[in-house]
């Protein structure tokens, strides 16, 4: 009895994880009147990796955080993110994977997530995953960046260059005197990328593919 209440929970947690990943399949479209979702949700106890070929977003800015939550066996943590957000970001040949350990009879289940990929063919800014108001909590990043007109060591309280562009997320957990920094505008390439959390007043993810695969050999990176 023990085995299948365990069983049963991890496949309830299992669930969780399809959930928001399922709605993106509806074209993910929730207008907001600040333009950005408030991170004030707890967040799941699992990483997810995103990989894309480039990111062109205008009005970076940037500024550290904690993320709060539970991990899979109940208990809370906390992790220190780099917190990145974009008035507006176009992002070509997304590929967004999380994996859940121990899936009862099956073992470990590789969520995969792919999006904007014939902008690799066309180039067109339609074709592209986009996203409005967007906000990318961030344990690990590697990339090629360049950015426009940047601000190194801005405090993060100050961050927002006029009203309506984005500063500090409102109710999230970050120290407004601290390190920030910003620029008019950021590219990234060859994107690879570990988070806890992203959120976005609008997100349109064009030729949408979702799928599931068992172990980790389906991760993005």
């Amino acid at each position: 009895m023990k085995s299948q209440i365990r069983g049963g929970t991890r496949w309830k947690r299992f669930a969780v994880v399809m959930v928001p990943s399922v709605a993106a399949t509806a074209a993910i479209g929730v207008g907001l009147a600040q333009g950005a979702l408030a991170a004030s949700f707890s967040i799941s106890g699992q990483e997810f990796k995103v990989k894309a070929n480039s990111l062109v977003g205008k009005d970076f800015v940037q500024y550290g955080s904690v993320d709060a939550g539970k991990d899979l066996e109940g208990k809370d943590f906390a992790a220190p993110v780099a917190v990145s957000g974009f008035s507006e970001a176009w992002i070509t040949n997304m590929c967004q994977s999380v994996v859940t350990p121990k899936v009862p009879f099956i073992g470990d289940v590789t969520l995969r997530l792919e999006a904007g990929t014939e902008a690799v063919k066309t180039g067109k800014d339609e074709d592209k995953v986009y996203a409005k108001g967007i906000y990318l909590d961030v344990s690990e990043l590697k990339t090629d960046a360049e950015f426009k007109n940047i601000d190194i060591g801005v405090a993060a309280g100050a961050l927002a260059k006029s009203p309506g562009k984005p500063g500090i997320q409102p109710n999230t957990q970050a120290n407004p005197y601290g390190f920030g920094q910003r620029a008019d505008q950021a590219t990234l390439s060859n994107v690879e990328q570990k988070a806890w959390a992203t959120t976005a007043g609008t997100f349109k993810l064009p030729d949408l593919h979702l799928s599931l695969h068992r172990g980790t050999s389906a991760e993005c990176y």
